[in-house]
């Protein structure tokens, strides 16, 4: 069986725009389709639609073929929420988690903030991603009204529309913190085997990745083991709308 595998790129913003662009340039020069994590609020920076540049970079290359996704509304992380997901949100989505302790209204309430500002500079994006892969059970509740197609979590894609969960892990880097080298190894040996036997997966690429020695050129391997093993790169929209059986779409 031919596996498949997503490439996301995180963290989409004004701060972020030129590493964004040294990622995209590196997933292009491979012919890889990667699905841009957009993050509309202000964020260590101005808002997304206040930067032309970017909102213009940002429609070239969904023309190439790459997906522009929603990745929160300021990316930053907000109190409250039982004990085991604020030590989540502290350990492994490092206070970014800002879906993973909300209610069903204060999660619409951002989620349509977050839509609303980038339909302004013509972006629709058909699914979400939260900061850290941590939502609450009233943000998934939230995405269902606001009318998203897909959210993925840490293990998984799922289909807002016909509730199939696709288990895909997700391979990320944890740069500086506790298991850098560990996650690295992890990353290309992971992305080999089970390119080889035919497991889907995701490579998830962020901004901070590129500070760290040898952290890029890893995920870069990464992604060259997959497509030497034959394994298919696909968008996080594309892969949902193709895993849909017959008739999911009257759903």
């Amino acid at each position: 069986m031919t596996a498949v595998f997503v490439v996301s790129v995180h963290d989409v913003a004004p701060w972020s725009f030129s590493r964004s662009r040294r990622w995209l340039a590196e997933l292009d020069a491979r012919g890889v389709p990667a699905t841009l994590l957009l993050v509309p609020g202000a964020w260590r920076g101005p808002r997304l639609p206040d930067d032309p540049a970017l909102v213009r970079w940002l429609h070239e290359a969904a023309r190439r073929g790459h997906e522009l996704s929603l990745h929160g509304c300021t990316h930053r992380a907000v109190p409250g929420g039982p004990p085991a997901r604020r030590w989540l949100n502290s350990l492994l989505a490092r206070g970014c988690a800002e879906f993973c302790a909300l209610d069903e209204p204060e999660a619409r309430r951002r989620l349509s903030a977050g839509l609303a500002a980038l339909a302004s500079v013509g972006i629709v994006p058909e699914g979400f991603t939260p900061p850290g892969w941590l939502a609450s059970p009233g943000s998934f509740a939230a995405l269902r009204a606001v009318g998203l197609e897909y959210t993925t979590s840490h293990l998984a894609v799922h289909d807002l529309r016909t509730g199939a969960r696709h288990r895909m892990p997700a391979l990320s880097h944890r740069p500086g913190g506790l298991g850098e080298r560990a996650g690295a190894r992890l990353m290309r040996t992971a992305a080999g085997r089970w390119s080889g036997r035919g497991r889907p997966f995701r490579i998830a690429l962020h901004p901070a990745d590129l500070d760290r020695p040898g952290l890029r050129e890893l995920a870069l391997e990464s992604v060259d083991l997959a497509l030497a093993a034959g394994a298919r790169p696909w968008t996080y929209a594309g892969l949902v709308r193709a895993l849909r059986r017959p008739g999911d779409d009257d759903a």
